[in-house]
């Protein structure tokens, strides 16, 4: 569907410098824990060392001798709040929504839910009195048999109808009668949630008003939530998150920490700082669930797929239902006439699972398009030329044309970049010295997504533009881009743009995440842009003014001046004139276009692994990615976020678990000296593509979301490549030397 774009691919499109890469890089940006009030006391929660079972009782004699200990909020105490109703996420509600992770209220019940729930709170006059108290409460349980895995899980409370699936066709007949088929099970482990900044929140309570610093991903939301737990409207409650260091959905709605922070202000009259400490941030701010996934495929002698079937579980925490929709891509990604999908979840002693980039793709790619190289070699055809043979030409599960949909071409740019005519199809055909050779390739997808959102914009008496809006900036680069579209519409240079996101008492945002922040911001912004030049051609053209006798609309706005072709006026010379502090622009746009398409974003990654049995080394040494998002804002930082959801997704490949104690279920290792993640060593070569087809049906810009599609497919990428090296198939996520070294 072809729309003519307003946009003149000035500032859209180029890559200047970060205007807050100079505030970072000096240490001058304020997190939410380096912030600080008078009188501020710090809080520690004391946490459950039994994963199921009672409190019974919380001996507090020895933590409250510590010295500047101020209070210790329990279950027995603390104050009667109020729950947030539950809510799945709606895209038309996005700004008005109430919702939690975690839905049950701190301390609200003395059963312990999972390993590591927090059961009190210490306030004191320091965190290491806080911290000292919070070590010296002593908690006595009556334990219960935990569940610490999904099979036990299964077998305990069996399976729960989680919805959320599809069906077309006949899968299942279509299977029977089909010759060539795979019927598989992958697995993928907990992941823990626990970026570099920590959660934290600092609350204030002020004649009735209750103020925050939050790590949060959605000021608006959180504030929502928030205003609902303790009975305020929202417009006594302000959310400030002005820089957050990432998140990546475990801050995109609120947690326990947050409300007994604000309780403990509440109570205590004073200002309360509450950092999550690491080890807890694995047991209470959420974690990609385990997942069970079967796939059954079959093809026909031709290669072209005749059925497929997709069957998830995931498992859950017995609080709250969580849905990991690994089938989500899975009954769109490929043209097939019979496809089912299923999604079922099943209760452990964990904590709440919540979304991890790209929720539900990254691990439902990892079975899917693992499935599909095994269909492919048992077809006797090339991985490409399979992926290449069924791609699908419309969305089947919603019988819609695509908007824009350039797969085929990323895989044949894929393809000849990383130099796939070179393999040798043969596993552990390829070596150099002792190290075997593995090439792998997948496909990749993630849906394309709008929501409301609110922006206003003042063009200021003093020569510059103020844009204010409450949507994060989660270190991707928000600031940037929001001036760039400024910038492309009044031609103002960027040290004349002044952006201010992240608090909730600006115009209402969605939450930065799921990759609709920038394809949702950047039209309100646009059109309150618009409309701001409206009203100072209005002061430009009135009686007596510069411009007084022109039509408004023979007026534009060039190179940050307001010209009729002959003259041109800067605007603070306009607004000076008039004696106007700021000509004012306000709007609210909507959510995904209605039109008859459907929006998708499309990829592959292509991937070279090294296994060296002789040492048992094994390595992602070489990496290409060819991503259609449609346009990029701005082509260096969004590189940058595919380059790091491809770290991200070597993690997942080869590093990242969750281990639970099968005696007691609690998590074992919950730090980063135990829990692996690649480091700088871990770093493969990596060429990122983008393609450049903007998708004008989706938004004046052509931009789709690029935040989660990088990290989609690319386990399986390189479990193929692991195959191709080693002839093992590994559906068993993470792949660790000691699985490639059995047998």
């Amino acid at each position: 569907m072809e729309r003519e774009s307003s946009v003149t691919n000035t500032a859209i499109g180029a890559s200047p410098r970060r205007i807050d890469g100079r505030l970072k890089l000096t240490g001058a940006a304020r997190y939410t824990a380096d912030h600080v009030r008078p009188d501020m006391l710090y809080a520690y929660g004391v946490y459950s060392t039994v994963a199921a079972g009672k409190l019974v009782e919380l001996d507090l004699s020895e933590a409250r001798a510590v010295p500047g200990v101020v209070d210790i909020l329990h279950h027995g105490n603390f104050p009667r709040l109020y729950r947030a109703p539950k809510a799945a996420i709606s895209i038309a509600s996005i700004l008005t929504a109430a919702i939690t992770d975690e839905h049950r209220l701190p301390f609200e019940d003395e059963t312990i839910h999972y390993g590591g729930q927090m059961i009190a709170m210490v306030v004191a006059d320091t965190f290491e009195h806080a911290r000292e108290a919070a070590y010296r409460v002593h908690a006595h349980y009556t334990e219960a048999k935990a569940v610490f895995d999904l099979e036990h899980g299964i077998e305990d409370n069996g399976l729960h109808d989680a919805g959320a699936g599809h069906t077309r066709g006949t899968a299942e007949a279509a299977f029977d009668a089909s010759a060539i088929r795979i019927d598989a099970l992958y697995r993928t482990p907990v992941e823990a949630h626990s970026p570099m900044e920590m959660h934290a929140t600092l609350a204030w309570w002020d004649d009735g008003h209750l103020y925050l610093y939050e790590a949060t991903q959605g000021a608006t939301g959180h504030r929502n939530t928030i205003a609902q737990n303790f009975g305020l409207l929202p417009e006594q409650v302000t959310v400030d998150c002005a820089f957050l260091g990432s998140g990546f959905g475990s801050k995109l709605f609120l947690w326990p920490h947050s409300v007994a922070a604000s309780a403990a202000a509440q109570v205590t009259g004073h200002p309360v700082k509450f950092v999550v400490p690491r080890s807890a941030m694995f047991s209470t701010t959420g974690q990609r669930p385990e997942t069970r996934q079967r796939l059954r495929l079959s093809a026909g002698p031709d290669g072209k797929l005749t059925s497929m079937r997709h069957e998830s579980v995931n498992t859950t925490s017995f609080v709250d239902q969580y849905v990991e929709t690994c089938g989500s891509m899975t009954q769109s990604a490929y043209g097939c006439a019979n496809v089912t999908v299923t999604h079922h979840t099943t209760n452990v002693h964990r904590g709440a699972p919540t979304s991890m980039r790209a929720p539900g793709a990254a691990p439902g790619l990892f079975a899917l398009e693992s499935a599909i190289d095994e269909l492919a070699l048992a077809c006797n055809m090339d991985p490409v030329q399979f992926r290449l043979l069924n791609i699908s030409t419309r969305d089947e599960s919603q019988d819609l044309p695509w908007s824009s949909n350039h797969l085929r071409e990323a895989i044949e740019t894929g393809a000849r970049e990383f130099g796939w005519d070179r393999r040798d199809p043969r596993p552990g055909s390829m070596r150099e010295g002792t190290e075997f050779i593995g090439y792998g390739m997948a496909g990749c997808n993630w849906d394309a997504y709008r929501t409301p959102a609110e922006a206003r914009v003042l063009l200021r008496g003093d020569g510059t533009a103020l844009v204010s809006c409450a949507v994060q900036d989660i270190g991707t680069g928000m600031y940037t881009i929001v001036a760039q579209t400024i910038s492309e519409l009044t031609g103002l240079p960027f040290d004349k743009i002044d952006v201010r996101i992240g608090d909730s008492s600006a115009p209402a945002a969605p939450v930065a995440g799921g990759s609709w922040a920038t394809a949702s911001v950047l039209p309100a912004v646009a059109e309150a842009t618009r409309n701001a030049i409206a009203e100072l051609r209005k002061f430009a053209t009135a009686e007596g003014a510069v411009f007084a006798g022109v039509k408004p609309e023979a007026l534009s706005m060039k190179d940050g001046l307001l010209t009729d072709g002959k003259r041109t006026v800067d605007h603070a010379s306009v607004l000076n004139a008039e004696r106007y502090s700021a000509a004012e622009g306000f709007a609210r746009t909507g959510g995904t276009p209605t039109d008859k398409v459907a929006f998708m974003s499309f990829g592959a990654h292509f991937v070279e692994v090294r296994w060296d049995p002789g040492i048992s080394r094994l390595r992602v040494s070489r990496v290409v990615s060819v991503i259609d998002v449609g346009r990029a804002i701005n082509p260096v930082t969004a590189r940058n976020q595919v380059e790091g959801a491809i770290v991200m997704g070597i993690g997942m490949a080869l590093f990242e678990a969750t281990e639970y104690d099968e005696r007691n279920g609690m998590p074992g290792n919950n730090n980063y000296a135990e829990y692996a993640v690649p480091v700088h060593a871990d770093q493969p070569d990596i060429q990122v593509i983008l393609l450049d087809y903007p998708d004008l049906a989706f938004n004046e810009f052509g931009a789709r979301g690029i935040g989660e599609i990088g990290i989609t497919g690319f386990a399986a990428a390189v479990a193929n490549a692991v195959h191709h090296a080693t002839g093992k198939r590994i559906r068993d996520l993470p792949i660790v030397k000691e699985k490639l070294m059995e047998g």
